[in-house]
């Protein structure tokens, strides 16, 4: 009992270092994407350098249901001591859409329950949820592409992703760009894919980082400098290949 009201103590004063923290200029920017904190975040990821990894901590700020508290919980917890149905129900409790991408990227994928949470969440009817399987199957294509179906999931980004809900959507299109950067033998598909839908066509890139600087429906990936790097590096190679080839 002792270790619960130290606990619950000290839960309380990280909620009033959090308050102290929030900005209402910060906020106003935050809630127009979405995510109701104002708490700057370098501020915020230096109170948890100096918390340091508290698990049973971030267990008791998760469930505060505060949008800074979480981002806290999330940088001080320990991601592989959650187990999947915990992991599960706290991406349907992440109401806002940093909590939801931190969650998947910073405590998800550094779990061991990834790839069965990777299969459940993308066939679920929650976009959202089904957002965060979409995340997982992108860092899969990047990482461990063995066994995965690409083709297949070209053809339900081709099918699926034009009237897909925003978040699902962008998920989606990220894994698409994922794709086409990383497989040379699926690059012209997905290309092709992403400038006949454009389904991000409005959304703000610089000119110059558009493929072949023409409307591209991966901005976000093709205007990254690692990723227009690479773009540039398969251009070159795949040039040098059509040269040799024809004399």
């Amino acid at each position: 009992m002792a270790e619960t009201t130290l606990t619950e103590t000290t839960v309380a004063e990280v909620m009033a270092e959090l308050a102290e923290l929030e900005d209402p200029k910060i906020r106003e920017v935050n809630e127009r994407h979405g995510d109701d904190h104002g708490v700057n975040l370098s501020k915020l990821r230096a109170l948890a350098k100096r918390l340091k990894t508290q698990q049973e901590l971030a267990c008791r700020l998760w469930g505060t249901d505060d949008t800074a508290a979480r981002l806290l919980a999330i940088l001080i917890c320990r991601p592989k001591a959650f187990e999947r149905d915990e992991l599960d129900v706290m991406l349907r409790e992440a109401r806002t859409p940093k909590v939801h991408d931190w969650l998947v990227n910073y405590v998800v994928k550094k779990n061991p329950h990834a790839e069965g949470l990777r299969l459940a969440w993308s066939a679920d009817p929650d976009p959202v949820v089904a957002s965060a399987g979409w995340a997982l199957t992108t860092e899969r294509v990047a990482k461990k592409p063995e066994g995965l179906d690409l083709a297949g999931l070209l053809d339900l980004v081709e099918a699926e992703m034009k009237d897909a809900p925003a978040r699902l959507q962008w998920a989606m299109n990220h894994c698409l760009a994922q794709i086409g950067i990383e497989r040379a033998e699926h690059r012209a598909r997905a290309i092709d894919i992403g400038e006949r839908l454009q389904v991000l066509k409005d959304y703000p890139t610089p000119p110059a980082a558009h493929l072949r600087s023409r409307p591209s429906g991966s901005p976000r990936w093709y205007a990254d400098s690692t990723v227009s790097r690479k773009l540039r590096a398969h251009a070159r190679a795949a040039a040098a290949v059509r040269r040799s080839s024809t004399g």
